[in-house]
């Protein structure tokens, strides 16, 4: 019997399990992939909002402006990069000028800083490469962006350094009441626990179904993005938003804290919660609309694409609260956007609701922060010089693109939660992001695996499950 299990690894779930493990509690996370950031937390804009797109009185509004306060502490925290660059909402015509208005009024309603509407000029003279039919534009200076597997990686790493079990291929099938708490049947078994936090993504109606007469329903939309190469990474030195719609904020044109240069999403809604699938109607809306914010954006430079999926909840506002007919059931459904900016205000507010329900006493022996994998190129020539005569595998560089280092993938592999998987190496270290999109390497982050992990590089996956890398060869072949 657990005090409380938390289902699904993504990025919501991890820092539920990373607030909880402040307090004297046996807790586990059921995960049905193989590892955590496997889902919408892995396909996303990366964007840490400023929070003055959400509706006042939300609590996407206010989660998303809690959350971006705090996401600079908890960058440090867990030793992750963050970089504070601010955003642009651009608006093409006069006639739209009170739209842009309406905006920063709800911005100000939300408590977003240090907001300001910018003339053609200012803007311009900030980003050279805007549409010349830039009228004017919403400047929010405490917008960000980040690496969403490695905060999501990091919360993970960090809960379980402070004694938070993980389950992966744990796929909840059934979930019973019982007198006190719940008991999960899962693919690997059955888990009981008094308390239950449902952080399952596309699937947090299924399971909130399962145990309330209050039905649910979210709805999968995908956003297609086109990702480009290292040297389109200055092209724009903020996101830049068109004026929002319907549809959402709009594509958005970025760079991420890699360097690199990121467009999109599209919104488009599906039933599928596992079509993942771009489109060439998708990636052609990108580009086209991603034109009319920015000129001559260098789109020879796409390295690749891919599409996320994010749970929309009718109500379009996120879901976290004990389920009224459930007693000790708590959803966090329906994070799509801004979940990300909002992570560390929901991993808060769902501790702090458990910690008044149960009781929960703080640990006098909670580790708040969290070391990263040294990145050798980070160092001086002198440290890193005596890390490589220290442990010579960080001078043997396995992925090119990227000049990731044995060594790093060596930390991937052996560190907490470590990878398992082509996908699990790239999310922790960047081996195969690069131009040639893991053309090269490959074949040798596989045999560094097969070799860790004791197994045959015929059983090593791209992504766990049945995703292996090779077929149709017999092992004396290999």
């Amino acid at each position: 019997m657990y005090d409380i299990i938390i289902i699904g690894g993504g990025v919501s779930g991890a820092a539920a399990a990373r607030e909880l493990s402040r307090y004297q509690a046996k807790i586990c996370v059921l995960e049905k992939e193989e590892d955590v950031c496997c889902g919408t937390s892995k396909a996303n804009s990366a964007i840490v909002h400023a929070g003055y797109d959400a509706a006042p009185g939300s609590l996407k509004a206010k989660l998303n402006v809690c959350g971006n306060e705090r996401m600079g502490r908890l960058a440090e925290e867990l030793d992750i990069p963050f970089q504070r660059i601010g955003s642009l909402v651009l608006c093409f015509q006069e006639a739209d000028l009170p739209r842009l208005q309406a905006l920063y009024e709800r911005g100000q309603a939300n408590g977003v800083l240090d907001l300001r509407i910018l003339d053609r000029e200012e803007v311009l003279n900030m980003e050279p490469n805007l549409s010349k039919e830039t009228y004017a534009a919403l400047y929010a200076p405490t917008a960000g962006i980040i690496c969403p597997f490695e905060l999501n990686l990091a919360l993970a790493e960090n809960a379980r350094a402070n004694g938070v079990e993980f389950k992966f291929q744990t796929e909840v099938k059934e979930i019973k009441k019982l007198a006190e708490g719940y008991e999960l049947c899962t693919t690997q078994g059955s888990f009981r626990a008094r308390y239950v936090v449902n952080a399952s993504g596309l699937y947090g109606d299924e399971l909130h179904n399962m145990v309330s007469c209050k039905k649910i329903h979210l709805e999968p939309r995908r956003g297609d993005y086109c990702l480009l190469d290292r040297e389109a990474g200055s092209h724009v030195t903020r996101t830049i938003f068109p004026l929002p719609d319907e549809r959402g904020k709009g594509i958005l044109v970025t760079p991420t804290v890699h360097g690199n240069l990121l467009i999109g999403p599209t919104a488009i809604w599906t039933e599928d919660k596992e079509g993942t699938n771009t489109t060439s109607e998708g990636l052609g809306m990108v580009l086209e609309r991603a034109g009319k914010s920015v000129r001559n954006l260098p789109v020879k430079q796409i390295i690749t694409s891919f599409a996320g999926l994010r749970a929309h909840e009718q109500g379009d506002d996120f879901i976290i609260e004990e389920v009224e007919d459930a007693r000790g059931f708590i959803d966090c459904i329906g994070i799509e956007s801004p979940g990300i900016a909002s992570t560390p205000a929901i991993g808060e507010m769902i501790a702090k609701l458990l910690q008044d329900k149960m009781g929960l006493k703080e640990k006098e022996n909670f580790i708040s922060t969290r070391k990263g994998i040294t990145n050798p190129g980070t160092l001086s020539m002198e440290e890193r010089n005596a890390l490589i005569k220290k442990q010579p595998a960080y001078g043997n560089i396995i992925c090119r693109c990227e000049m990731i280092s044995e060594g790093e993938i060596l930390d991937a592999i052996r560190r907490p939660l470590g990878a398992k998987s082509l996908d699990g190496i790239k999310r922790r270290t960047r081996a195969g992001m690069g131009r040639c999109q893991s053309g090269f390497c490959a074949p040798r982050v596989m045999e560094i695996l097969a070799r860790e992990l004791n197994i045959d590089r015929k059983d090593v996956t791209k992504s766990g499950g049945n995703s292996q890398m090779i077929a149709g060869m017999n092992k004396d072949m290999l």
